[in-house]
């Protein structure tokens, strides 16, 4: 797969598949990779960088790697009238589970940096989902998710 990519293409799709059932998830995204290092013993280092989603509609082989049809997903526009209040929000919250998380780990209290950068607010939840390594099921949820604001956050005392 990584000869067919870096010949022709480096992009290809990312699917969420259970490693214990084996079943994939039917939305995906696309990656791209971004910087590439071939390792002695033939593996490959990536940085990748996710894209387009899209919906899976039909496979067309599986060997040596999967190959499927997919239909592109594009992000309803949202009832809620101020996604920019809305992303403020989540980047506050988002701050303050950077600073528990250093907490809890016993790394120092810093102050945290713009975590939006100037982003619109569907690319940054894009971002956020990004940031949830080890939960790969809420990844998935959050990628399903064709509403920007269909999720709000819920304000919580720790």
């Amino acid at each position: 797969m990584m000869q067919t990519l870096l010949q022709f293409d480096l992009r290809f799709g990312v699917v969420y598949s259970d490693a214990v059932s084996g079943s994939a998830a039917g939305i995906g995204c696309v990656g791209e990779i971004v910087k590439h290092e071939r390792l002695v013993d033939d593996r490959f280092f990536l940085i990748c960088k996710g894209h387009e989603r899209f919906r899976v509609t039909d496979l067309v082989h599986t060997k040596p790697y999967l190959v499927a049809k997919v239909t592109w997903l594009e992000d309803r526009p949202s009832g809620e009238e101020n996604l920019d209040e809305l992303a403020n929000e989540v980047e506050v919250l988002m701050k303050e589970v950077i600073r528990l998380s250093n907490r809890l780990n016993g790394k120092p209290d810093k102050e945290s940096q713009d975590l939006r950068k100037n982003q619109f607010p569907t690319p940054f939840s894009f971002f956020i989902g990004s940031t949830f390594e080890g939960a790969p099921m809420e990844q998935q949820a959050l990628l399903e998710l064709e509403d920007t604001a269909a999720i709000k956050p819920k304000t919580t005392s720790f």
